[in-house]
């Protein structure tokens, strides 16, 4: 299938922004111009007529601009404090842009153990559906106020293959901060290529992958973006990476002209999304 087609007919869409894509590079502060740009692509998609729900990063960082803090906390406590102070600041900010273009939107955070436990799940599907019912757009985070190692997703990469898995979704955009999956890591490797497309993840896909995220900011590298794929592909959706620093991107991949890669959906009825994360 031409890449232009495969985006064509969706009908739910889960968008992921890490914190790379939301701060400066200068300061660790958030890039208000890119972050409105983002929330101006995601109502244009709503007004196509699609669900569309963004799983964000950022409440950390968000905390530490707001009380000065310059280093990447290492304490469990301190980075649950600063997430329950960013947290607050961050949605503030997302309700404020949405609001201009007259959308709404709703909070739902989330740890593994809302998914491991069959009433928290069937309860966060129910929200989950009642919200697009509604035209809201949901924004997702993993609660680090209250989670742990043990309960933690570890990533929002992993978290928005969960939301897409648990919602249906037929696509997971992931907005990074590197084109996309390299043959090798480009910051190291001046010939790596660009992988297009991918149609399988296979064990040789992932030798590809690079575990550092190159900054004090985010959380995932390309192996968490490998191990979402793997969820969402296996759940029925495809998925993309692209880079964020240009919000356009976004309408460009509906159109099915942008540069990034694209990971084919490869359903497997025998994909089992708790037990992947048991072993996670």
């Amino acid at each position: 299938m031409e890449r232009e087609n495969i985006f064509k007919g969706k009908k739910r869409i889960i968008v992921k922004v890490g914190s790379n894509t939301l701060t400066r590079d200068e300061t660790g502060h958030l890039d208000l111009v890119r972050i409105e740009k983002m929330v101006r692509e995601l109502c244009n998609l709503k007004n196509m007529g699609l669900d569309v729900c963004l799983v964000t990063s950022g409440a950390i960082a968000v905390g530490r601009q707001a009380l000065g803090v310059t280093s990447k906390p290492t304490k469990m406590s301190r980075k649950q404090a600063l997430a329950a102070i960013g947290q607050a600041h961050l949605m503030s900010i997302y309700q404020k842009i949405f609001s201009e273009y007259n959308q709404t939107t709703g909070q739902i955070l989330m740890t593994k153990s809302t998914i491991l436990d069959n009433v928290s799940r069937k309860n966060a599907e129910n929200t989950f559906e009642e919200l697009f019912s509604m035209n809201v757009i949901p924004i997702v985070n993993a609660n680090d106020t209250i989670s742990t190692y043990e309960i933690n997703f570890g990533d929002n990469d992993t978290l928005s293959a969960v939301v897409c898995a648990l919602t249906g979704a037929d696509l997971l955009i992931l907005l990074s901060d590197i084109d996309g999956l390299y043959s090798n890591n480009p910051r190291e490797d001046e010939t790596a290529e660009l992988i297009p497309t991918v149609e399988e993840i296979t064990d040789d896909i992932f030798k590809m992958a690079s575990d550092s995220t190159g900054s004090d900011i985010g959380t995932g590298g390309m192996r968490s973006k490998l191990n979402a794929a793997t969820i969402a592909t296996k759940s029925g959706a495809d998925m993309v990476i692209v880079n964020g620093r240009d919000m356009g991107i976004i309408h460009r991949i509906m159109d099915g002209d942008f540069t990034g890669t694209t990971f084919l959906s490869n359903f497997d009825e025998d994909f089992d999304l708790l037990d992947s994360l048991k072993d996670g």
